[in-house]
């Protein structure tokens, strides 16, 4: 084996929940385990028994488990808050977590457009409910329908329908959590394994706001984006929470080194600016000493900074959608965090692209 060779993370982790009491319980060390899914251990470099036992574990072949040339990686969405602290994972899953009046179906709705800029096609498994949901759940679904390239309501039906294309595109598959609980999602997982489609990339929202008092509302995630009731209720959208959202494309060495350098400078500076903002609130800025007074501010910017205009809500806010490229991200960002954005307003970094457009 050579280490360009990588780990499934993706297949691992969907098919063994609690990886690390399982492979404990199998006489592997947790530590060598965990080692070889974040990449500090090279796939070459491991024992050929501990690679069989992984692939016992997840009940597939050594060849399935095994990842070569490429590995996980993320689909670049245009989108800054999700590029740079959650980023989509390639034939992942993606998990939403909001409650009601959040934006995560304008959130799908949106991924749903801006994967289709990148030549996938989209799937909306429409989830089905007792006769007194239905038109409820419809009407939520208002803004994702139009987005989508096809519709189904049943397993089979988004079966066929995706491996009737698949040999040509890359699918993005939106669909309620519903099919989590019911099973279906790993039974399509299965399936489309065994019939070799490329990638399916799955989103799912809840259309019962529920997630958010679970601990684990869809099982095994690549990407969870956890929605902030802070953030909408001051109306800074997309309301997606930058420190506890997270990527299974951060934990190994999928990133760029001033990708991963800039996302946890951002975070850490997210974090501190929510704890000083509580002391401002109710002592006022003039209590802060000065250090702690310019990471306010800065972290006050990047949030603003974060904000972004949807093409799908175009017609609402009457903003027109802003795509910025990843690389415009990291260097809008850093920029913030280095302080060359300290003489821009925060009102004037809300909404807006990169920070050029200031």
């Amino acid at each position: 084996m050579n280490e360009e060779l990588q780990l499934n993370v993706t297949l691992l982790r969907r098919r063994v929940p609690n990886l690390t009491a399982a492979a404990r319980a199998a006489g592997l060390r947790p530590a060598t385990v965990s080692n070889l899914c974040t990449g500090k251990i090279p796939v070459g470099r491991a024992e050929v028994r501990t690679l069989a036992i992984l692939a016992s574990l997840a009940n597939c072949s050594i060849d399935e488990l095994i990842i070569r040339g490429g590995g996980v990686s993320m689909i670049e969405t245009g989108i800054k808050v999700l590029d740079l602290f959650a980023p989509v994972v390639r034939g992942g899953t993606v998990g939403l977590v909001a409650r009601n009046g959040m934006g995560q179906l304008v959130m799908l709705a949106e991924l749903f457009h801006r994967t289709k800029r990148r030549g996938y096609t989209t799937v909306l498994w429409e989830p089905e409910y007792e006769a007194d949901d239905r038109h409820q759940i419809r009407k939520a679904m208002e803004d994702v329908l139009p987005q989508a390239d096809w519709t189904g309501s049943s397993l089979d039906e988004i079966y066929e329908r995706i491996t009737s294309i698949s040999s040509e595109y890359d699918i993005m598959l939106g669909a309620d959590r519903k099919i989590v609980i019911s099973g279906e999602l790993q039974l399509l997982r299965e399936r489309l394994q065994e019939a070799g489609t490329r990638p399916v990339t799955v989103a799912l929202v809840d259309t019962r706001f529920e997630a958010p008092d679970e601990d684990v509302p869809y099982g095994p995630l690549d990407t969870l984006l956890r929605f902030d009731a802070d953030l909408g209720s001051r109306t800074f959208f997309p309301a997606v929470d930058p420190i506890s959202s997270i990527s299974t494309v951060l934990e190994g060495a999928q990133l760029e080194a001033a990708h991963q350098m800039i996302q946890q400078r951002a975070r850490k500076l997210l974090r501190r600016y929510r704890e000083l903002r509580f002391l401002v609130d109710n002592k006022g800025l003039e209590k802060l000493p000065e250090s702690d007074t310019q990471t306010y501010n800065r972290g006050k910017r990047l949030e603003a900074f974060l904000t972004q205009p949807f093409y799908v809500a175009e017609a609402y806010t009457k903003r027109p959608g802003e795509w910025l490229t990843l690389q415009e991200t990291l260097d809008s960002v850093r920029r913030i965090v280095d302080g060359a954005a300290d003489e821009v307003e925060p009102a004037q970094l809300m909404y807006i692209g990169n920070l050029a457009k200031s």
